[in-house]
């Protein structure tokens, strides 16, 4: 991924205006857990399009604590185990409440059970756009989320490998591509040398 073509990581007052944004939306629970999936689970378009119910749940129906998104849904072989984030997991319980009985898959459309990759990829072109967000796609919450991760794993003694893992990289160059630099604690830090 060239340099100047990659995803932008969204700042917190977007992530805000993007939430605020979808609860004005036709589909306000739906849009959200899509939006959520990508910004705090770093799930791809595909991912998000593939995710089916029992991938979230427990034995016994209810949501449970992780994504086990399997191979299939995934790119390549980068299947893996994310933990939930509190807010998305709340959505989760919100749309599936809501959302018409009987579906597989996590994100389903009035006309069909389920929806595409590419769907999922005009949904955020179409919303970004409407919010004046310039160059923004589907991958900015995946960007966005690898970021942050890398920022934080620190604090909670990961590395990032752990970051690595959660994004589905099977190269951690990749994920370092991923993550953007920040001006400000690069100064923070050098101060403190």
């Amino acid at each position: 991924m060239a340099l100047g073509k990659q995803a932008k990581v969204l700042a917190k007052g977007q992530v805000e205006a993007t939430l605020g944004y979808l609860a004005k939306t036709r589909y306000p629970e739906r849009n959200r857990v899509i939006f959520l999936l990508s910004s705090k689970a770093g799930l791809r378009a595909k991912e998000i399009a593939c995710l089916t119910w029992d991938m979230i749940t427990e034995a016994t129906g209810e949501i449970g604590s992780a994504i086990a998104l399997r191979d299939e849904a995934s790119k390549g072989s980068s299947g893996r185990t994310i933990p939930l984030n509190t807010e998305l997991r709340s959505a989760l319980i919100v749309w599936r409440s809501i959302q018409p009985k009987g579906s597989l898959f996590v994100i389903s459309t009035e006309r069909a059970g389920r929806t595409s990759a590419q769907a999922i990829v005009n949904l955020f072109l179409r919303w970004y756009d409407e919010l004046g967000f310039n160059g923004c796609s589907s991958h900015n919450g995946r960007r966005t989320f690898i970021t942050a991760a890398a920022r934080k794993i620190s604090t909670v003694g990961g590395s990032l490998r752990d970051v690595q893992l959660l994004a589905g990289h099977t190269n951690l160059r990749t994920t370092q591509r991923y993550i953007e630099a920040s001006p400000e604690a690069q100064a923070r830090i050098v101060q403190q040398l």
